[in-house]
């Protein structure tokens, strides 16, 4: 990548605030020693884990706009170290991030995985794909199995990236996960359900 991460956040507003309550010291020696060629693989699997992440666009009036994207697990696809990929899907049809960028294609984008209270957030430059102009592409991104409309693809151009502080995230759970995790649980109460079952079986055949 072109530049990391501070160098796109820490604009001279920001620096100057850094100064003034004593932190730009540490967030300059940050900015020297964080520079990075691309996704990791710890990013790559993180992001391929993730079944939601929060889209930033700009407005044409310059207020920005936040919205949820969320799919099945593993619906961002990392096409390369450098570029992620989506299907977008029919929604409510309001066009607003969509809209946006037509004239700012700079998004910020941030990835949480709430049980592991780990926040990814990635700068990058957004272009629509439309579905019959890269059929190909749509193959590797869509989510067959899911159900869905497809109205347009999303590529998200990585200008920079950083893991964020864990502070504040409180862990959550989806019916997936805490199914899973109750499973050895349930397991053992079927068993003793079963033994019990079988127990009271061999009294009434004794009596």
């Amino acid at each position: 990548m072109a530049k990391n991460y501070a160098t796109l956040a820490f604009t001279d507003a920001v620096k100057a605030l850094q100064e003034l309550h004593g932190s730009r010291r540490t967030y300059a020696r940050v900015a020297e020693s964080r520079h990075s060629n691309g996704l990791s693989e710890q990013e790559i699997v993180f992001i391929a884990e993730r079944d939601s992440f929060y889209l930033s666009s700009i407005g044409e009036n310059g207020y920005p706009y936040i919205q949820h994207r969320g799919g099945p697990a593993g619906f961002i696809k990392v096409l390369d170290a450098n570029t992620l990929g989506i299907v977008d899907f029919e929604g409510n049809k309001q066009y607003i991030t969509v809209g946006n960028l037509q004239t700012h294609p700079q998004v910020a984008l941030i990835m949480v995985d709430y049980p592991r209270q780990a926040r990814l957030k990635l700068y990058a430059d957004a272009r629509i794909v439309e579905l019959k102009d890269d059929p190909a592409l749509f193959q590797q991104l869509d989510p067959s199995d899911y159900p869905h409309r497809p109205e347009r693809m999303m590529l998200f151009h990585i200008q920079a990236y950083d893991w964020n502080c864990p502070q504040h995230i409180t862990p959550r759970y989806t019916m997936s996960e805490i199914q899973a995790a109750f499973a050895p649980q349930h397991a053992y109460l079927e068993a003793l359900e079963k033994e019990v079952k079988e127990l009271r079986a061999a009294q009434k055949i004794q009596v």
